[in-house]
């Protein structure tokens, strides 16, 4: 398979694909859409360079990352938006660190939306622990536009249009690399902000064609990810999301 220079392709064992560029390193833990794909964990993006940066945590994630050490070490979390399959698997990891092999374990950073915080407090309290997110991590909330630093690597949330959810991508900046990831998004400005001259578009492209559902947008197809691509001017696009009913040409990656 093709690919730019200066990164590696390769399957690895965790059931995705690793991408590496100087000393940054992606690997895709779980890129299943709403329902999960045979064999797949939902949205979960591993960011390697000064620390360990995960994007996204849905459901099946923790199980994989768990294949490769007995808990994850990693320094932080970002959660691009609310919808189950970018959060879900952070309710198992509360159990793991205050019962499990992650008891006694520094706690990562958890960066959320605005008003994370609150939800997640809410959250908590139905499931009869309203502090459980605090004990497992270090809360906070970031700010759209407003650069924050997790586990080493600059990281911007930008708004993307996800139907009537606040929703964001993040691009992540460390090492002289810049990873631009777009969380769910139909078309959206947000997006060539996200990407701009990036080494790395991890885009989404749920759809089979644009906007069959009508109204307000929520996701791509392909051809308005690679659309998306083109205007940004990055080097590379891996397209994600993606439901396994739903194949891709050979000449894109996935």
């Amino acid at each position: 398979m093709p690919v730019e220079a200066g990164f590696r392709y390769y399957d690895t064992n965790l059931a995705g694909h690793v991408d590496e560029y100087m000393s940054v390193k992606l690997t895709v833990v779980g890129c299943s859409p709403a329902w999960p794909n045979p064999g797949g964990a939902q949205s979960g993006y591993l960011l390697e360079g000064p620390g360990r940066l995960l994007l996204d945590c849905g459901p099946g994630v923790l199980a994989k990352l768990r294949e490769r050490e007995d808990w994850p070490h990693v320094d932080a979390i970002a959660i691009t938006h609310w919808h189950l399959d970018h959060w879900g698997d952070l309710v198992p990891w509360v159990w793991g660190s205050a019962f499990g092999p992650g008891e006694g374990l520094d706690k990562p950073e958890l960066w959320v939306p605005p008003e994370g915080k609150e939800l997640l407090c809410s959250i908590g309290g139905r499931l009869g622990q309203g502090e459980m997110f605090e004990d497992a991590f270090d809360l906070r909330e970031y700010e759209e536009g407003v650069p924050f630093t997790a586990a080493g690597f600059e990281v911007v949330a930008h708004r993307v249009l996800h139907y009537q959810l606040v929703a964001f991508g993040f691009r992540a900046s460390a090492n002289g690399t810049v990873v631009g990831y777009s969380g769910d998004s139909g078309p959206s400005d947000g997006l060539g902000q996200i990407a701009h001259d990036a080494d790395l578009f991890v885009c989404e492209a749920t759809l089979l064609a644009p906007n069959p559902e009508g109204g307000t947008r929520g996701h791509l197809s392909s051809q308005e990810a690679i659309e998306a691509f083109e205007a940004s001017g990055a080097k590379r696009l891996l397209l994600t999301h993606r439901p396994f009913e739903r194949p891709l040409e050979d000449s894109l990656e996935l």
